[in-house]
């Protein structure tokens, strides 16, 4: 019936993600943009890397619309290289 605690035992203490949390599209104004990554994993066989222009897209649109931190693309993983006109900040 009671909870007890063994002596020496550590206390879990969460401790939140590094990039925090992000809001979730209740509007649906990134919907077609996921759908798109999405389609593209599934005829890829989940292969991510044949997909990177429509997870850029995606990410760009949930910048574009407050629904996460505006980063700069090489700390998303898509070097400047890539594409020097799509600049998120």
């Amino acid at each position: 019936m009671s909870t007890a605690m063994t002596f020496g035992q550590k206390q879990f203490i969460p401790t939140p993600p590094d990039k925090g949390s992000f809001p979730l599209d209740h509007e649906g104004v990134c919907k077609n943009s996921m759908k798109r990554y999405l389609s593209c994993l599934f005829e890829n066989n989940s292969n991510n890397s044949m997909c990177r222009m429509e997870a850029k897209e995606y990410l760009a649109c949930r910048m574009e619309h407050n629904l996460m931190a505006k980063e700069k693309w090489p700390k998303l993983g898509f070097p400047e290289k890539e594409d020097q006109t799509d600049e998120a900040t």
